[in-house]
């Protein structure tokens, strides 16, 4: 029989509420992500405030207050080993979350910083010159410097060109990469402002002797020209070789001098005067402002032994629930919008307190188990990097590898040995070839570079084959095309090109 019947049924699910997709993103913003997301959140929360008072002794984060709404107290970021619920509800599986979006609006690629002067009284007579008060400690002005484009610009103003042929230059300087070079075609700059490519053509000879020399080549041999041409050392000798320099770079000097119609003696202060060049004129100039690299987690040695891992207080937001505002508030909300807003933001301020009490005892967890399975990198280097895997230090905390992987993205420890993305501790197993431990690749590679170092002219130099060799008698079991591949990756030529290079030095 077909029909149609109702019946009751009990399973079990995992829903993720929208606090809880809250808590999970925020393990892996980085602290500069954190920062503007926690700014969004005091904009759209008024209980919420940015606790000013001294952090702890320890750097970490204090637990929320949990007060009652209308004692007239606020709320308090307090960090406290506790009750690990909380941690297992943000440990849920990557196939359970949105895409990789963060919450709240990111930090903007540029961003100007500013700030206002606040009103006051001032005792102008203590100051001195400057307008600075006695004692006072002086501020540097903020300034940057010029960036190439800039620069470029202020000579086109000044070159004493039309109005239509600035236009064109600004156009070519605009399409000038940071190394200097121009990168456009003059054909189609030409067809997109209504002009004869000869024009354009004019306009870049006229560039061409901008500072710094050699800036808005289209290649590395005219920006090397152009400097030649300058010194007066631009002859047809040098010329050919410009036009050779695949052969340069193969140091297939036997060629190269055929081409150029010189001796060896005449080949070697060639190369040497091509040396005395800039490759990238335009790198001299200041650009975007790099962000500093600020550590999340401090590993210290510890007078008793071991490693000391603190948190990083200052990339951690420091929050509270003004308690007394909300009182107020919510004593005077009317309507049941009103009293919904406040009681909306009350929970979300509750919520976004414990969650980065969480997110910080999730990262103090997993860097504490990074730090002790690599506890013989810190104490002897990169040779004794271990291999080490998510699932490894998932096992060992008892939490997910996908919790594991976010903790460990943009995230960033400073150790003796230097500062380090947490994820640079993951490194893959080679196994041994004696049966024994197995080995970092990161040590592996280490061990490759080492080895190539040493090289000398008169010594021997590695090839891979033989690179193979020394490793499987130091037990470690590994093939020539790894060896090869990790040779590339550090960008260190074949044995043939080195010895070239080795007899030329």
């Amino acid at each position: 029989m077909i029909g149609q019947r109702l019946e009751v049924r009990q399973g079990q699910g995992l829903v993720i509420t929208p606090q809880l997709q809250q808590a999970i993103k925020l393990l892996q913003l980085s602290n500069l992500e954190l920062e503007a997301f926690v700014e969004a959140e005091l904009e759209r929360n008024p209980l919420l405030q940015r606790d000013e008072a001294d952090a702890g002794n320890d750097g970490a984060p204090e637990a929320a207050n949990d007060a009652a709404p209308g004692d007239g107290g606020e709320a308090e970021l307090r960090f406290v080993e506790g009750s690990d619920a909380h941690a297992q509800n943000m440990d849920a599986a990557s196939d359970d979350l949105y895409g990789d979006a963060a919450p709240g609006e990111r930090v903007s690629d540029r961003q100007e910083d500013g700030a206002a002067a606040q009103p006051g009284l001032n005792d102008w007579s203590r100051t001195g010159a400057g307008g600075m008060a006695d004692g006072e400690e002086r501020e540097r002005p903020d300034h940057r410097d010029l960036t190439l484009w800039e620069h470029l610009q202020a000579q086109a103003s000044a070159a004493g060109l039309s109005a239509a042929d600035h236009g064109i230059a600004l156009t070519l300087i605009d399409a000038t990469d940071e190394g200097g070079y121009l990168r456009a075609d003059l054909g189609e700059i030409a067809e997109r402002l209504g002009v004869d490519i000869s024009r354009v053509e004019a306009i870049l000879s006229v560039c061409h002797g901008f500072e710094p020399t050699g800036v808005m080549a289209r290649s590395i041999a005219e920006c090397l020209t152009l400097q030649l041409v300058e010194r007066n050392r631009f002859d047809p000798a040098m010329a050919a070789l410009l036009e050779n320099l695949e052969l340069l770079a193969r140091r297939d000097l036997t060629a190269l001098r055929k081409a150029c119609g010189v001796d060896a003696e005449d080949l070697g202060e060639m190369i040497a005067e091509l040396k005395g060049l800039t490759p990238r004129p335009g790198a001299g100039f200041g650009g975007e402002p790099a962000q500093t690299v600020v550590p999340d987690v401090h590993v210290r040695p510890d007078p008793a032994g071991g490693w000391r891992v603190e948190l990083n207080a200052d990339t951690l937001p420091r929050l509270l629930m003004d308690k007394r505002y909300h009182s107020v508030i919510a004593a005077g909300a009317r309507s049941d919008t009103e009293k919904t807003f406040v009681a909306d933001c009350a929970a979300q301020a509750s919520w976004l307190v414990k969650s980065l009490d969480q997110r910080a005892k999730t990262i103090l967890k997993v860097s504490s188990e990074i730090v002790r399975q690599q506890d013989a990198f810190l104490a002897f280097g990169v040779e004794f990097l271990r291999p080490l895997t998510l699932k490894t230090v998932a096992e060992a905390i008892e939490m997910h590898e996908s919790t594991v992987s976010r903790v460990t993205s943009n995230k960033y420890v400073s150790t003796p040995r230097g500062v380090f993305e947490l994820k640079f501790f993951f490194t893959a197993a080679i196994q041994s070839s004696d049966g024994g431990a197995a080995h970092s690749a990161e040590a592996v590679r280490r061990r490759i570079k080492t080895m190539i170092d040493g090289e000398d002219a008169d010594g021997e130099v590695l090839s891979d084959d033989r690179i193979v060799e020394i490793l499987n008698e130091a037990g470690i079991d590994i093939a020539r095309r790894t060896v090869a591949k990790y040779r590339e990756a550090l960008k260190i030529p074949s044995s043939v090109q080195r010895r070239r290079l080795l007899k030329t030095a």
